[in-house]
């Protein structure tokens, strides 16, 4: 099966009969990370992905944990150290760090409808890199994206900004003291993780342009 991130794989899906659909934790953290690695910023080692879902994210089954009475006005993890997604992003990311990656990946619920956010830590492979040097390899990367949105410097991400779309929207921190950079990402795990990304999936299978009948959004918040 081919990896069903348009964004890496669209000439693959469009040749293929079998796509595997991104999960949405995924899909913010591989986007998140994808120009970091690609540009030989950072490690493959001591990667933390910090990442906050709302409650559609667990699906509609019937069950306590997700019921109104249980998760409004509280805030909690789950799967620490054992998330069903981990495998999945550690995968991508191997492959575009052309060396294993291990990784600490840790879900949290929080009280709202739908979003994800993911707060991903990494360490600079050089630390005198500049937040500079790294927004403008970002904007480079992504420059051909119609999903992937590089948000100005000291601007960060917000769920009600993607809320509804298939955009990505990506803010990033150089932090000197501790030699880390840090990237937020945000999604509507409706959309990116769930039934727009099989659309978007289904539409290259089909010969179709990948955006056909997801242009629901304006090109920026």
């Amino acid at each position: 099966a081919v990896y069903g991130l348009p964004e890496l794989y669209a000439a693959e899906a469009a040749k293929t009969y079998l796509v595997a659909n991104p999960g949405c934790y995924p899909t913010s953290a591989v986007l998140g990370l994808y120009a970091a690695f690609k540009n030989d910023f950072i490690e493959a080692e001591d990667i933390v992905i910090d990442a906050k879902s709302g409650t559609t994210g667990a699906g509609r089954k019937g069950v306590v944990t997700s019921l109104f009475c249980e998760v409004a006005d509280t805030f909690r993890a789950y799967g620490l150290g054992k998330h069903r997604h981990t495998p999945e992003i550690e995968q991508e990311l191997s492959l575009l760090a052309g060396k294993p990656v291990t990784l600490s990946f840790n879900p949290h619920l929080v009280p709202m409808n739908r979003g994800i956010l993911s707060t991903i830590y990494t360490k600079l492979k050089q630390p005198g890199i500049t937040l500079d040097e790294v927004h403008a390899a970002y904007v480079r990367t992504w420059a051909g994206s119609r999903w992937v949105r590089i948000l100005p410097k000291g601007s960060l991400p917000e769920t009600r900004n993607v809320r509804g779309t298939m955009f990505c929207d990506i803010g990033l921190v150089v932090d000197p003291r501790t030699s880390r950079l840090i990237i937020v990402s945000a999604i509507d795990n409706l959309c990116r993780g769930a039934s727009g990304q099989a659309i978007a999936n289904a539409n290259l299978m089909c010969g179709l342009p990948v955006e056909t009948g997801l242009q629901l959004a304006p090109l920026m918040p």
